[in-house]
Order: C-alpha cells, then structure tokens, then sequence
C-alpha cells in the first residue's frame, strides 16, 4: 500500500484530497493523514471557521492536525496540537502532496516520504510562482494559463516539473470563477501524474529547462484592492475581477468605500476618477479610456447594478472618486 499523506487548506485544494479519497478505494494507495493550516477568525462576529479542507478530512475520517509552523523551532506543540514532525513520522508517509496549504515545507519535512512532496500548484512555471498566481494571471491580461504537478524543494515553487495542462482564461473570469476551474484540473492532472510517478515513468524537468521566463506573485493584501484612477480602463477591470471574491477593487466615496464588482471599458475620456454619464450609463474616467460601472457595493449595502445604485443617488454622477 502507497501511504499519502496530504496537505492543503481552502476551497482549491479541495478537488485533489476528493480525488485522491476517492481513487483509495480502487488502487493501493490511501489518504492516511491530512495537514491544514489553523482555523481562523472571520466575519464580524469574529468566530472560528473551519476550512474546507479540515472539513472534508473529518467527515471522512481521516486523521487531522494543525500546526502553525512545520518548522522543528517554531511548531509549538499542544495537547491538541502534537508535534508535527513526529506524527508525520508516524504515519511513514511514501508520498505527501500539497495543495495551497499556505507554508513552505522545510527540508526535514520534504525529507520524509520515499517518494518525495508533490505539490499542485496554479500556474505554468516557472511563470508565477507564489502565492497569488491566479490573481496575477488576471491581472497581467493572460488568456491562457494552467497548473503544474511539481517535486518540491525547499524554493518557494522551484522544484523540478513532473505534468503540467493548459486551461483558457475566459473574458469574465474572476479569481473565483478561475480557481475553481483550475482546482479540477489540477485534481485530474494529479490523478494521472501519481501513478506514473510512483512506476518511474515519469522524469522530473528542471524549470529552466522549460519555455518562459521564472516571476514571482506575492500574497494578496487588503490594500491591492484600492484603485488608483490615473491606471488605464482595461487595469481597473481586470481588478474587478482579480480581486474577486477578496479583497475587491475598492475606491472611495464621499469618504467611505466603494466596491467595484463589474465593469467594462468603453471608448471616451474624462478626468481620473470623474464620475459621468455616456448613453445612460455611468462611468468613470481612467488614466486612459473609460471604465462603465456594471455592479457597485457601497459602505453598508449589499452588491447591486450601477442603475439601481444610481436611482438611489443621482448625485453620483459628477462625483471624484478617490478623493
């Protein structure tokens, strides 16, 4: 029997553990403990959520720990929380495969299964490795993209590539929307990799054996979101849509935040950040073209369409954002 043990936390990594639970049952090789990242605190009541990850491995049964840090110095075990290192020695693992879990496995981690960590990761390396590659993608305009089944080392997305497959980037896709269309991918694309791999028909390649250039996308932080209207139409919404569902591209009126879910650009100019009004419908001006708002979230309301916004405040139209 192939022992897995698997490592991952949100809603992407959810296909490949599935996957991987699901093909136990037919072939020798089984799920025998999952790793996930703490619970967190989120909404405004400030309450402990549980991830989908953990979620799933419970309802399953699947052995489950929690560690803030698989490094040796900084794991601080618990009672509730042992030792990282010693229980997944326990498990003797021949294969770990990670999925989004949100830490850089050390060297004495990636040391343990005799067929080393696998990692899934959402992009075409060397191309945006990190943290954010979908949102980068979107950003930077990609109309194609994909994910790569890589042999990990301890570089942050540098190890050697095993599989990788291509997916387009539609016109609306969001974050959201692109994540979960890679996550299945990925969850098939690990599905034929392992067993190839685990036979030896697979050769790992280095990436700087492969086409494109290496870069690196950083975590995603709250303040991204915040437009700056000097940057041309076509950036403003491809922010609107990167950064959806979080942290959402954001400006400010009369003071307060407010969210841009969906816009389009149009032909036309007006001063950064001044809102008008062109063939009925609203829109802003950018650094360059016009941006026509299609749905808004202002300070304390729920996510509507421009027109049913502006119904309410006729005095947008004129308005400066951001200002």
């Amino acid at each position: 029997m192939v022992r897995i043990v698997f490592m991952g936390t949100p809603d992407f990594a959810l296909p490949a553990l599935s996957i991987l639970h699901r093909v136990s049952a037919q072939t020798d090789r089984q799920v025998v403990g999952v790793v996930t990242q703490p619970d967190r605190r989120a909404g405004r009541g400030k309450r402990l959520v549980v991830g989908p990850v953990k979620r799933f491995a419970l309802d399953q049964s699947l052995p489950v720990i929690q560690p803030k840090s698989l490094r040796p110095n900084d794991a601080q075990p618990t009672a509730e929380q042992p030792d990282p290192l010693p229980w997944l020695r326990m498990l003797s693992p021949d294969l770990i495969v990670v999925a989004a879990f949100g830490q850089i496995l050390p060297p004495s981690v990636l040391n343990i299964p005799t067929y080393g960590c696998l990692n899934v990761h959402a992009s075409l390396l060397p191309a945006y490795r990190g943290a954010s590659p979908i949102t980068a993608a979107l950003l930077d305009g990609l109309t194609e993209t994909g994910v790569t089944i890589m042999l990990m080392d301890a570089g942050m997305d540098t190890g050697p590539v095993l599989t990788q497959a291509t997916l387009p980037v539609l016109a609306g896709d969001t974050t959201d929307s692109l994540s979960h269309r890679l996550a299945a991918l990925g969850a098939d694309l690990l599905a034929g990799t392992i067993p190839s791999w685990l036979d030896g028909n697979t050769a790992p390649v280095p990436q700087a054996e492969l086409p494109g250039e290496p870069s690196v996308c950083p975590l995603v932080k709250k303040q991204d979101g915040r437009i700056d209207w000097t940057l041309p139409a076509h950036r403003v919404e491809r922010m609107t849509r990167a950064y959806t569902p979080w942290p959402a591209a954001f400006t400010t009126w009369k003071g307060q935040n407010f969210k841009l879910w969906q816009g389009s650009v149009i032909p036309g100019q007006a001063a950064p950040g001044l809102v008008i009004e062109v063939d009925g419908r609203v829109a802003v001006g950018t650094g360059h073209g016009l941006l026509a708002l299609h749905e808004v979230q202002p300070a304390g309301k729920r996510r509507m369409t421009a027109a049913t916004f502006l119904n309410g405040a006729p005095d947008f139209i004129g308005a400066r954002l951001g200002s």
